[in-house]
């Protein structure tokens, strides 16, 4: 069974001109299966060591893009499911993306499962999490810095298909804090 999310990364842009407007940079994801906080936050961690120690962190859109592809890198075993003829040459990744490859799958998984989302267009409406995943702003120069984040409970939210802003609006946070806290108390709970 699916257990559906969204992801939200922001940035701050703090207003040097004075001005009301909301200007922060905002990349959401939508994620149709593993939603629920241990393994989103499990799966934030390794994102946020792999971007510290690589010094690639570049803001909301790069952030959610790598979150994808690890996502999707993650599942490309359901792809093989063990036949010796089907390999994944790692000098030959193309062979990945041969459709002939693909032929004994129902449904190619890996090529399923996430949405990038607009985020002033709506949610699903069957989500059963939203996360907001807040990312410092920075240059790629500076020391990598915590990233906070938001945890819904289980579907407290509006779950309709309206107005993202106002799902993420009213919806009533279990965890708002560091990342690695957020996945210490989480996670360990569930343990």
């Amino acid at each position: 069974m699916s257990t559906r999310s969204q992801l939200r990364f922001v940035q701050r842009v703090e207003q040097t001109d004075g001005t009301a407007d909301n200007a922060d940079r905002v990349a959401q994801v939508y994620r149709h299966s593993d939603g629920y906080p241990e393994s989103v936050l499990l799966d934030l961690v390794q994102l946020k060591q792999l971007l510290d120690a690589t010094r690639a962190e570049r803001g909301p859109s790069y952030t959610a893009a790598t979150f994808v592809f690890l996502d999707k890198l993650s599942t490309v075993g359901l792809y093989l499911d063990g036949d010796p003829e089907r390999t994944i040459d790692a000098t030959q990744p193309a062979d990945l993306l041969d459709p002939a490859n693909m032929e004994h799958l129902d449904r190619p998984l890996f090529l399923l499962g996430h949405g990038v989302e607009d985020p002033a267009g709506g949610i699903h409406g069957d989500e059963e999490y939203l996360y907001v995943v807040e990312l410092p702003t920075k240059t790629p120069f500076d020391e990598p810095a915590e990233w906070t984040v938001r945890v819904s409970g289980h579907s407290t939210f509006p779950r309709w298909d309206g107005p993202t802003d106002e799902a993420f609006e009213r919806a009533s946070w279990q965890f708002q804090g560091a990342l690695k806290d957020a996945h210490s108390e989480l996670v360990a709970e569930s343990a």
